[in-house]
């Protein structure tokens, strides 16, 4: 019987252990690349820009913000779904190698510890400024901005719902 295909779950890292396991696949000549975002409400669009973003390294990191995190920059009401559940379906994309949980409402402590060598971010930010890039390219870095799918976003999605099935 063949081995069971790996659970995405196993590639939920904490920092720490996701540090451990980048270093190995740099010294194998990996090109490593961190995209983050909130990811609350799942949708095709986050799927898209997340294989745009695997299309520029050998290694996608996706670093999902706490729930606390989403409950400062979002709003109280938000997340909708779990941190833990959030991280495990994102894990699940076959694009994405390895996900990790920040606390903080900027990924710049994150793009410290990590180091990407290339910062996804969405094109909204190509006319504005992101604390971000600054770090990115202190380290030398590249950051990329994907075009979002149009149309499609969790805001939106919520929208939809409550519009759908308010009584």
């Amino acid at each position: 019987m063949a081995d069971p295909p790996p659970r995405a779950a196993d590639r939920v890292l904490e920092l720490p252990a996701l540090l451990r396991v980048l270093a190995a696949r740099r010294a194998d000549g990996a090109r490593v690349a961190l995209t983050n975002g909130a990811f609350d409400l799942i949708h095709v669009g986050h799927l898209r820009s997340l294989e745009q973003a695997r299309a520029h390294s050998d290694v996608l990191v996706v670093g999902v913000n706490s729930d606390a995190s989403v409950r400062r920059y979002k709003s109280p009401d938000r997340p909708i779904v779990p941190q833990a559940d959030r991280a495990e379906l994102l894990a699940g994309f076959a694009c994405v190698d390895y996900v990790v949980i920040f606390d903080e409402d900027t990924a710049e402590r994150l793009l410290e510890a990590v180091r990407p060598d290339v910062y996804i971010k969405g094109a909204e930010y190509a006319s504005r400024p992101f604390p971000e890039r600054a770090v990115v390219e202190r380290y030398g870095g590249q950051v990329v901005l994907v075009e979002l799918e149009a149309g499609r976003s969790t805001s939106g999605l919520i929208d939809a719902v409550v519009k759908r099935y308010q009584r």
